[in-house]
């Protein structure tokens, strides 16, 4: 069942992957060398997560597999819960930390492992 739950749960499993608060208790936001790759809102009904390119995140959308993630870069696309199958889901998320995780510098991503 997708829910705040199993994301969490995916999210923790990442090398260097850290949750946080920032934007208070309601919203969990899944971190990696500080920089965010995935984020549960307040409603806890989908994920917002980062895709390669903005043209990837309004495919997404125009297929509905996705909505506009509110207050982020158009790179950025939210995955409401139930949109699309778990496997689906699991493998948007690890292309979202991959991605920033690539992004962050060489010292840091030797040292997640």
């Amino acid at each position: 069942m997708q829910d705040r739950a199993f994301i969490n749960s995916h999210c923790a499993g990442f090398p260097g992957a850290e949750v946080s608060q920032p934007f208070g208790p309601e919203h969990d936001c899944w971190k990696v060398g500080g920089k965010i790759f995935a984020i549960i809102g307040q409603a806890g009904d989908g994920v917002s997560l980062k895709t390669d390119h903005a043209d990837t995140a309004r495919l997404l959308i125009e297929t509905g597999r996705a909505i506009r993630a509110p207050y982020l870069h158009a790179s950025w696309a939210r995955i409401p819960f139930g949109c699309v199958p778990d496997a689906e889901l699991l493998e948007r998320i690890a292309a979202s930390y991959a991605l920033i995780r690539a992004g962050l510098p060489k010292k840091v991503q030797a040292a997640l492992g």
